[in-house]
């Protein structure tokens, strides 16, 4: 198999994986098995597999979907989808590389550029993941505060809260955050997003770029992206890239004061899958929203 015939017949990979006619080398992954597959003609490619059965139904076209849809923007450097079937994704290899302040910078430059391409509206035209957990991306004609409430605070507090991860206490004071929304957040027109953008979605290739994979793509606001960043101790060069992002789009007055409050969602979806060792994370975010 080599990388024409795969772009022919991309149903044929799992038959191709199963059989062993190609090589594969497991690499790190998240949520998902990874592995570098290297095909006759020496090109290789990423491939994602859910580590046990068969993947959440809609997981893997939804991560395609937000690619291509990230894609189309051409501003920030996304990974090209080769084959995206129900049980496997599959998308061109990037060479990992070191970061560097000039990768930061043009990295920033190219994020605002992608943000403001722009969506139609919140929300996107296919049914989202964000990590193990589907997302809610039901376009909405309200504003950006009730739609963040609803969409990315309210299920992932209630999955929290069901399963333990968080005390009567902290569920209280993010019911009130979200009972109180405009208080505290900036309304702004939809942007392109990436929607899961920590550190660890942020590649640096070899190329000298910043690339962005694992999306949870969607309209958004464009703040969530820039305070995702710092999560889970930075991105490297994490001011450089946000200087590069204000030189082409500057952030409303007051943005560092919004961080955590665009932190809390990435943070509830965490307690919501993994559990209350993110309990602290949550409530810290919570309460410095609360103080402004």
């Amino acid at each position: 198999m080599d990388l024409p015939y795969l772009r022919a017949h991309p149903q044929h990979l799992p038959t191709f994986l199963t059989h062993q006619r190609i090589r594969e080398t497991p690499v790190g992954g998240g949520v998902c098995n990874a592995s570098r597959l290297t095909l006759d003609d020496g090109s290789s490619l990423f491939a994602k597999t859910w580590p046990s059965g068969p993947a959440p139904d809609g997981m893997f076209a939804a991560e395609a979907a937000g690619l291509a849809w990230l894609r189309e923007a051409g501003a920030v450097p996304i990974p090209e989808v080769l084959v995206a079937l129900p049980e496997l994704l599959a998308m061109e290899w990037v060479e990992p590389g070191e970061p560097s302040p000039s990768a930061a910078e043009r990295f920033g430059r190219d994020l605002a550029r992608l943000h403001r391409s722009g969506a139609d509206a919140f929300g996107a035209d296919w049914a989202g993941y964000i990590g193990p957990l589907p997302l809610d991306n039901t376009p909405a004609s309200e504003g950006w505060g009730s739609w963040f409430a609803t969409r990315r605070l309210l299920p992932y507090l209630r999955t929290s809260a069901d399963r333990g991860a968080l005390s009567a206490g902290d569920v209280a004071v993010v019911e009130r955050i979200i009972n109180t929304i405009d208080a505290y957040g900036e309304q702004e027109a939809p942007a392109r997003i990436h929607g899961d953008l920590w550190p660890g979605n942020l590649l640096w290739a070899a190329d000298g770029r910043g690339w962005l994979v694992d999306p949870a793509a969607h309209g958004g606001h464009r703040e969530t992206d820039l305070a995702t960043l710092a999560l889970f101790g930075g991105v490297p060069h994490l001011d450089t890239i946000r200087g590069a992002y204000q030189e082409v789009w500057p952030l409303a007055d007051g943005w560092r004061v919004r961080v955590p409050l665009h932190q809390l969602h990435l943070l509830l979806v965490h307690t919501a899958a993994f559990g209350g060792g993110y309990r602290g994370a949550v409530r810290a975010a919570a309460d410095a929203v609360l103080r402004g």
